[in-house]
């Protein structure tokens, strides 16, 4: 019953979109249709040119790594067997004011991995309350692993996830890692797949310059309908993407959730400075600490020492997401803030590597993510200019364009091997408007870090008149930027 009731759901969802696209399309006047006509409506989807075409190059690359090259690299790794794995193993896992269920479930397929994938391993436990230790315990106790298991507890101050990954990491160092050791770091609210390790861990073999690798991630979220849809999405187009610029052996972030590394890499100073006080000196608002954004943090530090990153589409993590807030538009904002400022500020220090250390494709992508945040709102404001100046088609024809891009798009998600649903074309044009704003926003307020889970901000104590400037500046710059914006749409138009 509960399956059918599912599936009628998701069938009513597809058609009452459908009915919708068709309902605009037979409101619009035979002219927007006509090639001859100065309003074809398809000259609005000029605008978009770039944006998909960076898209298409995306997914063809995308599709490139996940079905051609990933398959051979992973048939080479099976050759290898035994011989490409590395002689010790440690599963580092960080919680903070996580629940008690949650944590039960992380800490129960980490135990389960360190037996099941017969290597030498470690379970390294950096953690905050005592509940936690009394939860492993418990787990440890049940499991009752081997002697090539071992166990070791990192107690820390709750100052924060970056504090949680140094002090693991300088514990790592002391039980003198082997030259192959490699060393798998897990976010507190992250459930191990069956079999993960074993299909990370080999590539460190065939790959020498590769320092740090990340895996295909699903999600558990809970929340409302529309917030698990919405994190589901993201997933779907993160895996494309990562596969795209795993080809290039660059991906571009080593996420928290689930990221291996060379055990010489995180036992690197340098490598725990980088995560543990990573900061940026900007020119008007002086030097901050990043408070957020540890997993940008550690890939610019591989790219920084000359080590490549690399994705396994094949090797699947869950994630529990607890959403900071019931309503879906504030938690999405909340989130975005978090997630487009992280990415914002490693940006533009990223592209002073310079194409020669990332190539030309990866700081053609940083790039890109300054640009997107107009580009990706460009279309919208000139058909809200047009249909206000000259006839309310144009607004509708626009609409019609996005809802019949966006379902093709959707479609596409389709290869990426995660499901997708009636809400996504919408979730897609919604990320793309609403996500664009929010990165104009946080791009002139690049010092303002929050955790939205931990409820904490990044206080830098600064003085009356530098507070007064910094605030009072951000927002003269982003009322300048976005008129200019506004003056060249109305010109345009």
């Amino acid at each position: 019953m509960e399956v059918f009731k599912r599936l009628s759901s998701w069938t009513g969802g597809w058609l009452l979109y459908l009915s919708a696209l068709m309902a605009m399309a037979l409101s619009l006047p035979d002219t927007l249709f006509d090639p001859e006509s100065r309003d074809f409506i398809f000259l609005i989807g000029a605008i978009g040119i770039w944006r998909y075409s960076i898209g298409i190059v995306h997914f063809i690359r995308g599709m490139i790594f996940l079905y051609l090259v990933f398959p051979l690299q992973r048939r080479r790794v099976r050759k290898l067997g035994d011989k490409a794995m590395p002689s010790q193993v440690f599963l580092m896992v960080t919680s903070f004011r996580i629940d008690a269920k949650t944590t039960a479930m992380v800490y129960d397929s980490v135990i389960r991995e360190a037996i099941d994938c017969k290597l030498p391993t470690t379970v390294v436990c950096s953690i905050v309350e005592v509940s936690d230790e009394l939860i492993v315990k418990a787990l440890w106790a049940k499991h009752n692993p081997p002697e090539h298991v071992k166990l070791d507890f990192v107690r820390i101050p709750g100052t924060g996830k970056r504090d949680g990954l140094a002090y693991g990491f300088r514990a790592i160092s002391r039980h003198i890692p082997a030259d192959d050791a490699v060393v798998a770091v897990v976010d507190g609210d992250t459930v191990l797949s069956p079999g993960v390790v074993l299909k990370t861990v080999p590539y460190f073999s065939i790959f020498p310059n590769v320092g740090g690798l990340t895996t295909n991630e699903f999600c558990e979220v809970r929340g409302s309908y529309l917030m698990s849809e919405w994190h589901k999405l993201r997933f779907a187009q993160r895996h494309i993407n990562m596969c795209s610029m795993g080809l290039s052996h660059r991906v571009l972030t080593l996420t928290g959730r689930m990221s291996v590394f060379r055990a010489k890499v995180v036992t690197n100073p340098e490598f725990i400075a980088d995560v543990e006080s990573d900061s940026l000196k900007h020119w008007r608002l002086g030097e901050f600490k990043f408070l957020t954004g540890d997993d940008k943090s550690s890939w610019f530090s591989l790219m920084r020492l000359g080590y490549d990153t690399y994705y396994i589409p094949d090797a699947a993590i869950n994630t529990v997401e607890h959403p900071p807030d019931k309503n879906f538009v504030r938690a999405s904002r909340k989130l975005m803030f978090r997630w487009y400022g992280n990415n914002l500020r490693q940006n533009s220090r990223a592209m002073k590597l310079g194409p020669s250390r990332l190539g030309w494709f990866t700081w053609y992508v940083l790039c890109d993510q300054r640009i997107s945040m107009w580009t990706s709102i460009l279309g919208l404001s000139a058909a809200l200019v047009a249909g206000v100046k000259y006839n309310i088609g144009y607004l509708v024809a626009y609409l019609l364009w996005i809802g019949i891009t966006r379902l093709i798009l959707t479609l596409l998600l389709l290869a990426s091997g995660h499901k997708i649903g009636p809400a996504y074309p919408i979730m897609l044009y919604y990320n793309q408007i609403f996500g664009a704003i929010m990165k104009i926003y946080v791009f002139f307020r690049l010092d303002q870090q929050s955790w939205t889970r931990q409820n904490t901000k990044l206080n830098r104590g600064l003085s009356g008149f530098q507070q007064w400037f910094n605030t009072w500046s951000s927002r003269a710059m982003t009322f300048s930027a976005v008129s200019i914006f506004a003056a060249v749409v109305m010109l345009s138009v």
